[in-house]
């Protein structure tokens, strides 16, 4: 693996117990100006060191509003700010991601769907590279559909698989198929795990989680525009995931695994249930119990910021 642009610039900053975010592309090191097109930031005309240099966790999350909402949320339980307090959006010169920052946590938008984040996903990882980085843990919160899980459990993922069940990631580069593992961090998902049982508010597992490139067919629903399966089809399948060790389902985990893994980073999946997708395929749950659903894995994450960071 390449070194990176920040350990040949500036190799006497950087403790040689400090890890470096690495790239596994040789070609970044030699370019004379990097355009984070999607951000709305270049090397060039930002100093990403004085912006980001500090940062030690990142989370990313759907949509901008969850992505606010939980960096308001860190900030106050950290005391890096009081409820009121504005962050404004690093990214505003763009309507593809949002961003906020408050002390070493980065909260960024990733949108929907494997292409949607591996876009965000490399440009955040030279991000971190050309700001010199170090320790950085990133963390994935979100929605999904449970597989025999009470609506409102927490799942944190231990492999990301795909519809075979399989722990890899499959891409086609210049036409030729390209298979990354998935495995995501272990350590990390423990600590998380314990974390979650130091709260006591709501039930929290490890499990693996089903990624899959569409919202119906791919999740083996029956209420999309097409369907050429059975309800009988779809338990089963619903069924030997179980089996498998699948305890949830969504779209981005396989891709945030795959990518932060290459770049040395540890990396964890932490996703509430909003369903059980074998009694049903649409959301029924009232608004308000679907919101305080969607908090639990930001207070989970807060929680382990708490510690990490000696506030708890």
């Amino acid at each position: 693996m390449a070194a990176t642009g920040a350990e040949a610039k500036d190799p006497e900053n950087h403790p040689s117990s400090d890890r470096l975010v690495q790239l596994s592309n040789p070609n970044v090191a030699t370019m004379k100006e990097d355009i984070l097109y999607h951000f709305s930031l270049s090397t060039s005309t930002h100093d990403f060191p004085a912006m980001f240099g500090d940062v030690k966790f990142v989370c990313v999350g759907g949509s901008p509003s969850r992505m606010l909402t939980f960096i308001e949320y860190v900030a106050t339980e950290l005391g890096l700010g009081r409820p009121g307090d504005e962050h404004p959006n690093i990214c505003s010169g763009t309507d593809r991601y949002a961003m906020y920052k408050v002390g070493p946590v980065l909260s960024v938008s990733h949108g929907m769907g494997i292409p949607s984040i591996a876009i965000m996903l490399h440009e955040l990882l030279k991000l971190l590279y050309h700001a010199g980085c170090t320790d950085v843990t990133v963390i994935r919160i979100g929605t999904s559909g449970g597989i025999g899980l009470e609506p409102g459990s927490v799942v944190i993922t231990r492999q990301a698989v795909d519809a075979c069940f399989k722990p890899e990631f499959e891409q086609h580069v210049l036409g030729k198929r390209v298979v990354r593992g998935t495995d995501l961090d272990e350590g990390l998902a423990q600590e998380l795990l314990r974390g979650s049982a130091e709260l006591g508010e709501f039930t929290t597992v490890l499990g693996n989680t089903l990624c899959t490139l569409d919202f119906y067919e791919g999740q083996g629903r029956l209420d999309g525009a097409l369907c050429s399966y059975t309800e009988k089809d779809k338990q089963a399948y619903l069924r030997a995931a179980h089996a498998a060790g699948v305890r949830n389902i969504e779209m981005e985990s396989s891709v945030f695994a795959a990518l932060c893994s290459a770049c040395g980073l540890p990396a964890a999946v932490v996703c509430v249930t909003l369903l059980d997708r074998l009694l049903g395929d649409q959301i029924s749950s009232p608004h308000e119990v679907l919101a305080e659903y969607q908090q639990r894995p930001q207070r989970l994450v807060g929680h382990f910021l708490k510690k990490r960071l000696g506030r708890a």
